[in-house]
């Protein structure tokens, strides 16, 4: 039976979703805690912790609990999810404790594992289950992943980028690697430190990503222009960002990303290999949204890549359907 109080967390780096059946997405914040360091009280928690990002006094912190797609500190996950649960419960109306899908990168460790699964309990779920993201993102574009016929998915996060062939409801071939969205951000920060002299936030280098961003040849250049420090001067500047030059500062994140789907690929069975041909990879993920990165895909393997309708929500919804889909198949794990 599926009810109401059955949700899936998309536990992720940069931001945490909440999906429930028959609601859809209820709940979509950034996987941000801000934190008093005397008192270790949250202080707040989503869109209002990012917002203090930078910008906090010496006694509050603004930390990220979840790194490369895993928990780093296990007491703030454990409040944050708590709080996001509390917060989803409302929005559906319900008190049961609900059961609740969880999903992992394909590389997590079994310790890893145990301690998002323990971390969902510790929160308030009345039962956890564990469901690695390359298949979630399959269920939640709509693949049926049950039918013997190759499926490639391409999950581009925040701090992950998680890539798996999956045939008959299981991943054949997979890949996890710690290069994603966050390290986009990273890159554009050093190539504007280096080739400017300009120091910028994380903000400024994800609205560059996101308004200017690139990693195929754009058709016509678009600029935008970028307020931060001068190194040399320590005074505010204004600097001109192109495409071009965005493209130039993620060639190395995207790179590695594209090594990964190669190698992918190359360890697919020929059968399986032969289906992805005919019918192209799919990829979720916000960060999948960069500019030509799926241009980039066809150009260098020849496979066509489809971007995932609401691509950014995709592992949400397969991780709330995953219940279903167990249930489906006469498992409950």
């Amino acid at each position: 039976m599926f009810m109401s109080e059955d949700i899936g967390i998309d536990l992720g780096t940069a931001s945490i979703l909440v999906y429930v059946r028959g609601k859809g997405v209820v709940l979509q914040e950034p996987s941000v805690v801000a934190i008093d360091k005397s008192t270790m009280d949250i202080i707040a928690v989503g869109f209002e912790a990012r917002r203090m990002l930078g910008r906090t006094p010496g006694n509050i912190i603004a930390v990220r609990p979840l790194r490369h797609g895993v928990i780093s500190d296990y007491e703030i996950t454990e409040r944050m999810l708590k709080y996001f649960i509390k917060k989803a419960s409302k929005k559906i109306g319900t008190m049961r404790k609900p059961r609740i899908s969880v999903c992992v990168p394909s590389g997590v460790t079994g310790v890893e594992r145990r301690a998002v699964e323990d971390a969902a309990k510790s929160a308030g779920a009345r039962e956890v289950f564990i469901i690695e993201e390359p298949i979630a993102a399959a269920i939640g574009a709509g693949i049926d992943i049950s039918k013997p016929r190759g499926s490639m998915i391409v999950d581009i996060g925040g701090g992950t980028t998680d890539m798996a062939v999956i045939s008959l409801g299981a991943p054949v071939v997979s890949a996890s690697i710690k290069v994603a969205g966050d390290d986009f951000d990273e890159a554009i920060i050093r190539y504007i430190r280096k080739k400017h002299n300009m120091l910028i936030g994380e903000r400024t280098a994800e609205d560059l990503k996101i308004n200017v961003g690139a990693a195929f040849e754009r058709s016509v250049d678009i600029r935008m222009d970028v307020r931060g420090q001068n190194l040399v001067t320590g005074l505010p500047g204004t600097i001109s960002i192109s495409s071009e030059d965005m493209q130039e500062a993620l060639k190395e994140p995207v790179t590695a990303i594209m090594e990964t789907i190669h190698s992918v690929f190359e360890r697919t069975p020929p059968e399986l290999a032969g289906d992805i041909i005919d019918r192209g990879m799919v990829m979720t993920g916000g960060s999948s949204l960069l500019f030509g990165l799926d241009k980039l895909i066809k150009h260098q393997m020849g496979i066509d890549a489809i971007i995932a309708d609401d691509a950014i929500s995709c592992v949400a919804m397969g991780t709330g359907r995953y219940i279903e889909y167990l249930a489906r198949q006469g498992r409950r794990r």
